[in-house]
């Protein structure tokens, strides 16, 4: 079993990263990293989805930060039942070099120390290299059918 203890730094083949809980100030470098990977759709407001995370699990919101460029985000949540995991990005500069894993392992300890048994995600039809990527870190299809009623249209 892995260690619970919080994840404050993450290595890579250069350096490191910094992670640390969201702060107001990176609002827009969020926004324009989510609009560089292609996770801003018509249907998801950035500021919006923003300001409802900071009201659920604000802790869980992580940023990732490289010689002072913000370059990864992860929004986590756990309801009680179930942990979850959203708006995993890293810049496309970036990617391939482990920052995506240490995100993904900073967002899934906090969430275990909240005594989570179990992580849910949601990769849209067709992005296979995603799918590729969650399987490597052991995430694998549940034989469930996903179904979704959206109840506010940010469009």
């Amino acid at each position: 079993m892995r260690s619970l203890r919080p994840v404050l730094r993450a290595e890579r083949r250069h350096g490191f990263m910094d992670i640390r809980v969201y702060r107001h100030t990176d609002r827009a470098a969020v926004i324009e990293l989510w609009r560089e990977c292609g996770l801003v759709k018509a249907q998801n407001n950035p500021d919006a989805d923003i300001d409802r995370k900071l009201e659920v699990n604000p802790e869980l919101f992580l940023v990732g930060i490289d010689q002072g460029a913000l370059i990864a985000t992860v929004m986590g949540g756990y309801e009680g039942h179930r942990g979850w995991i959203n708006y995993l990005a890293v810049s496309p500069g970036a990617q391939r070099k482990g920052y995506g894993k240490a995100m993904m392992d900073a967002v899934e300890l906090k969430i275990a120390a909240l005594g989570c048994p179990k992580i849910n995600l949601q990769v849209r039809a067709g992005n296979d290299v995603v799918l590729e990527f969650y399987a490597s870190l052991g995430y694998a299809s549940d034989p469930v059918t996903n179904l979704g009623k959206r109840l506010l249209r940010d469009d």
